[in-house]
């Protein structure tokens, strides 16, 4: 087994891998949120099994940071890769708490979790394609929207130019116009 890590700070959420995935395996990203889980949920005293999904090998699934699932769930999945299986030690602030707890689970339990991340993929109703392609498009409306502001500045300089440029010459005839009214009354 691996190192105990503390993943909240504060010992809340202690994590350590069982098994460790391959180097190239997928973790949870934003085009890649949702999560395909199996596990098992015991009590840190006792050790009893409150809730698993080896029993009738189901799936768990759930979307990473939507709070769907207990703090340390969020915390400690997004930290995973596929094929990886992890104990995950919750202290009951990052568990249920005492408000929401099961009724087989004391509010105050630490509970321990033996969790496999099976797959990572992207929410319903978009695929990787999507997700990037609209990545992409963000893209391409953020650099659109710079040209156009840079190409505002520019204008604005422009015009500030010729300001400068029209007030200047408007002061040299100004200027022309006293000195020759100078001269004029000189030769009279």
């Amino acid at each position: 087994m691996g190192d105990a890590i503390d993943l909240s700070g504060d010992g809340g959420v202690i994590k350590t891998i069982v098994r460790k995935s391959k180097s190239d395996a997928v973790a949870p990203t934003e085009d890649f949120p949702v999560v395909d889980v199996h596990y098992e949920g015991t009590l840190a005293d006792t050790g009893e099994v409150f809730d698993t999904t080896h029993e009738d090998n189901t799936i768990f699934s759930f979307e990473i940071g939507k709070g769907s699932v207990i703090k340390a769930w969020d915390i400690a999945v997004k930290t995973m890769k596929v094929g990886e299986v992890a104990k995950i030690t919750c202290k009951p602030d990052y568990a249920y708490g005492s408000a929401g707890s099961p009724p087989d689970i004391p509010p105050d339990a630490t509970l321990v979790f033996e969790v496999e991340l099976v797959a990572c993929r992207p929410r319903k109703g978009s695929t990787t394609g999507s997700v990037s392609e609209e990545r992409a498009r963000l893209e391409e409306l953020k650099k659109q929207r710079e040209l156009a502001a840079a190409v505002k500045e520019e204008e604005k300089k422009k015009r500030e130019e010729q300001k400068a440029a029209a007030a200047a010459r408007v002061q040299a005839k100004l200027d022309a116009k006293k000195g020759q009214g100078k001269g004029k009354g000189k030769a009279k």
